[in-house]
């Protein structure tokens, strides 16, 4: 008897298990469109020190199109991400596109980091008021890397979680520009 409920029982296991990972898989797919609008009102009002301990405004990115990346010197998918958003910084700088990196770290930190690793975009110590605008402009859970974009009048485009790539933006950004 028990042999004959062994093979269906591993079979739902299995499909209990496959349902789970699809369930799994679009709960946490990278972007996210919230039915709310998040104001960018707290992120333009904002200033941060960059890396070398300067305060900047942030309201100075106003009118363009903004790539936020919301990031942490410990947070290895963080780090792997830089490169490609330091290229996409780069390629799009003369179409009013700006890539933005908030730290959820100190200017020390940030500092050391850079001297180890050159990322070609504008970064910012925001410790954790990065946590709590990052909150405010949809990432309701506490993930890092979190990436907006944000567009030229101040609305909320598009988020993701995690880890994103170089081709993932550009197909954001393409109708915005």
């Amino acid at each position: 008897m028990f042999t004959k409920l062994k093979t269906p029982l591993i079979y739902l296991i299995l499909i209990a298990s496959l349902g789970f990972a699809i369930f799994h898989f679009f709960l946490n797919k990278q972007e996210v469109k919230n039915g709310q609008q998040q104001s960018t009102a707290p992120l333009f009002a904002a200033s941060f020190p960059n890396e070398h301990g300067e305060n900047k405004p942030l309201n100075a990115y106003q009118g363009k199109i903004v790539v936020l990346n919301f990031w942490a010197t410990w947070c290895e998918p963080c780090r792997e991400e830089m490169p490609e958003l330091s290229t996409l910084h780069e390629a799009y700088a003369n179409k009013n596109v700006v890539v933005l990196g908030v730290a959820i770290d100190d200017v020390n930190a940030i500092n050391e980091f850079t001297k180890q690793t050159q990322v070609k975009y504008p970064l910012f110590a925001a410790d954790m008021a990065g946590m709590e605008l990052a909150s405010n402009l949809g990432n309701n859970k506490g993930v890092l890397p979190y990436t907006v974009i944000i567009k030229a009048d101040g609305t909320v485009h598009k988020t993701y979680f995690g880890r994103i790539s170089k081709d993932l933006l550009e197909k954001s950004l393409l109708p915005l520009l």
